[in-house]
């Protein structure tokens, strides 16, 4: 039996305010610049062995979402929530990635595809062939579930209108609101100048999904607490088809994370035949 390429990977999972401050526009408090700091949180937050975050708002053609990961950064163990909350691909799905392993979660008719099974096994790399002949490229699925989306926020540092908005409460913890707006293709044009290549494609990764989306330019409004980590990340913008407006809240950095992949008997291997 073959899957369909629909049921072979799902939708959802395709995509992946404040009060001035006292400081000067573009600096901190300490006296260095917003893109500064701005870097300078993104490099900690980026470094962190595990995190916990949400994602609300509306992205082009998803409509609303509310979506929530889990990753812990050694070795690799990671999940994400995905939910659609309007438009034609209303529904929930979700990624697992364990032990190098990607799994995806299946709904509706992917189910009775699948022998009556749950999950999907991608298996362990980017590339790879399906038992039925069909080459698969999963690895924006893999980036999507396994990423920091601290990694975004550093594109406000590369705003020529980086600044200093003021001191703020997210989730009751004091923070320093930074805001400004950045050119997708400049920010593009910048990562040459990223010397760490994990980090200049990563970025690059999360600049693929705008310009996919049509959005040209990004709004973005950073929180960084007292340690130097991000607290919350809002990305705004317009595309082809709607509104880009992004809300990361992280809700927990540090804490341990566990990830169980799927039963066996509830999970189709796209790399072998499905057995009934």
């Amino acid at each position: 039996m073959r899957l369909s390429v629909r049921a072979a990977v799902p939708a959802a999972a395709l995509l992946l305010a404040g009060c001035a401050g006292g400081a000067g526009a573009g600096q901190d408090a300490s006296g260095s610049s917003a893109a500064d700091a701005v870097a300078r949180a993104v490099e900690k937050t980026e470094g962190v062995t595990s995190l916990h975050y949400e994602v609300t708002g509306r992205f082009p053609e998803r409509g609303r979402i509310a979506d929530e990961g889990t990753v812990r950064t050694k070795p690799v163990t990671a999940s994400l929530r995905t939910a659609n909350l309007s438009g034609a691909e209303r529904g929930e799905t979700e990624l697992r990635l364990v032990d190098g392993v990607l799994y995806g979660s299946a709904t509706g008719d992917m189910v009775e595809e699948m022998g009556g099974r749950h999950w999907i096994s991608y298996g362990p790399a980017a590339h790879f062939t399906t038992h039925g002949g069909l080459r698969m490229d999963v690895g924006a699925l893999r980036d999507s579930v396994s990423r920091n989306p601290a990694r975004e926020a550093a594109f406000l540092a590369g705003a020529p209108d980086a600044k200093r908005v003021g001191d703020e409460k997210v989730d009751g913890t004091g923070t320093t609101h930074y805001t400004g707006t950045a050119a997708v293709d400049e920010l593009r044009a910048s990562l040459d100048e990223v010397e760490d290549k994990a980090t200049r494609e990563g970025r690059g990764r999360s600049l693929d999904q705008y310009e996919k989306a049509g959005v040209d330019e990004l709004t973005l409004d950073v929180w960084i607490d007292a340690d130097d980590h991000v607290r919350r990340l809002r990305t705004k913008g317009f595309g082809r088809h709607g509104e880009l407006d992004l809300t990361v809240t992280f809700l927990d950095y540090g804490k341990p994370v566990t990830v169980r992949a799927p039963r066996p008997g509830d999970t189709a291997d796209l790399r072998k035949p499905l057995e009934k």
